[in-house]
């Protein structure tokens, strides 16, 4: 990381400790209706469910009620809200999710940060909206907070949507970019704010799906939006090409079958007719978890193992071949704001789990439409690594963004990376 970027995680970094250590001298009054510690999961908390019709507008607010910026064992002087809202679906239906709107302490100037947590899940007791009010944690969600906090420090109205929808339908594209936009939506009519209100939105790993979608789509499908940056980071651009880096991957194995798990909740597959027994009892396994509870778990399952014959591999299989291409980045619209890519690179192929060349050929296909791009490549880098350095130069990306300074775009650098072409 350049010496600026040290510079930015350090001042991000004390934003952060100041917050939180001021949580210990501030006595926050917890309202009746604000989730916490104790509270039930999303799939058993009533506020989560919608039972009446959904023939409103995408971003429609629904029901909200109030909350605590918390960890499990500690609360933050920040309170914020819960809004359940409408949004849209894979195939196009209207569905609800939760987002979780934060006021900054210092009033300033409203910039909207969507921030996308890798809560990677399938099980609801990952969700932004839980962990955030500290229902639970993990390493993960625990750092995201605190970058959360590091935004909120500088002046930052933040929302974070559940992206993956009541289903936990995780890496799904368009329907995680529609629950980020409509998030936007929900939090500006929430607060009351004009559509013309600056927003940027960041996310890495899995944060990166609704992230990059949500730039992807909102041309057509959020056009009101004032989208000033975007920044995505380790990005599953292709799974067709992840599944077979991952495969007998000590770290991300794991992966392999919870995908198969979110792929068959959003296109209906039919698992008997290619898992094999194997793969159904690590199906079951996996299918309530976080992924840092599955990613490393398996460091021997291979996506061979996952299937049965005559399938030697997932990608023998028509309809999840078919599913995998229906969510390729970058096939299904052009951006029309700033985009920050990056990635790390450990080893020829990429960071451990992302393709490196994958994330070029994005970046070199999203230039060659006329979009701004600033690449980035942590080379030396594992996904987990890249993480800090993605995170203090997307911050750096946003705040230039909404100063209106000049961009970066290293367009004429990028070499072509891979083709991003759909698996026959």
């Amino acid at each position: 990381m350049s010496l600026a970027g040290r510079g930015f995680a350090l001042r991000l970094m004390a934003s952060v400790v100041l917050l939180l250590g001021s949580a210990t001298l501030v006595s926050v009054p917890v309202a009746q209706a604000d989730p916490g510690p104790g509270s039930p999961v999303p799939a058993n908390d009533p506020f989560y469910d919608w039972d009446g019709g959904l023939d409103v507008s995408p971003g429609t607010v629904l029901r909200s009620r109030p909350m605590t910026f918390r960890t499990p064992s500690q609360p933050t002087p920040i309170t914020g809200s819960q809004v359940l809202y409408r949004t849209t679906d894979q195939q196009g239906d209207g569905v609800v999710t939760v987002a979780t709107v934060l006021r900054p302490l210092i009033p300033g100037p409203t910039r909207i940060v969507s921030y996308h947590m890798a809560y990677d899940a399938l099980g609801s007791q990952c969700n932004p909206s839980y962990t955030l009010s500290g229902g639970s944690t993990s390493p993960i969600a625990g750092a995201e907070q605190a970058v959360i906090a590091g935004y909120l420090a500088a002046g930052y109205t933040v929302v974070v949507p559940d992206y993956e929808g009541e289903e936990l339908e995780w890496t799904i594209g368009r329907q995680s970019g529609y629950a980020a936009l409509d998030g936007v939506r929900a939090a500006q009519s929430f607060l009351q704010l004009p559509s013309s209100t600056p927003v940027g939105m960041i996310g890495y790993s899995g944060g990166s799906v609704p992230t990059q979608w949500g730039a992807e789509v909102a041309p057509e499908y959020a056009p009101e939006l004032n989208l000033v940056g975007v920044a995505a980071g380790g990005l599953p651009v292709d799974l067709a090409h992840n599944l077979p880096y991952v495969s007998g991957n000590r770290g991300w194995a794991g992966v392999i079958p919870a995908l198969i798990v979110a792929y068959e909740r959003a296109y209906g597959l039919d698992l008997t007719s290619f898992i094999s027994d194997y793969g159904f009892e690590v199906i079951d396994q996996v299918d309530q978890e976080c992924i840092a509870q599955f990613a490393d778990d398996y460091p021997t399952l291979t996506d061979a193992s996952m299937v049965k014959a005559p399938y030697t591999s997932l990608l023998d299989v028509p309809e999840v071949v078919a599913a995998i291409d229906d969510n390729i980045m970058g096939s299904q619209g052009t951006p029309r704001t700033p985009m920050f890519l990056a990635v790390g690179q450990a080893d020829p192929i990429g960071d451990s789990v992302m393709i490196t060349g994958d994330v070029r050929g994005l970046a070199h296909d999203y230039c060659s439409r006329g979009v701004d791009v600033q690449y980035a490549q942590y080379d030396g880098l594992t996904h987990s690594e890249a993480f800090p350095a993605f995170e203090a130069q997307g911050l750096q990306f946003l705040t230039e963004r909404f100063g209106g300074g000049p961009t970066r775009s290293n367009c004429v650098m990028i070499p072509p990376g891979n083709a991003l072409t759909p698996t026959p």
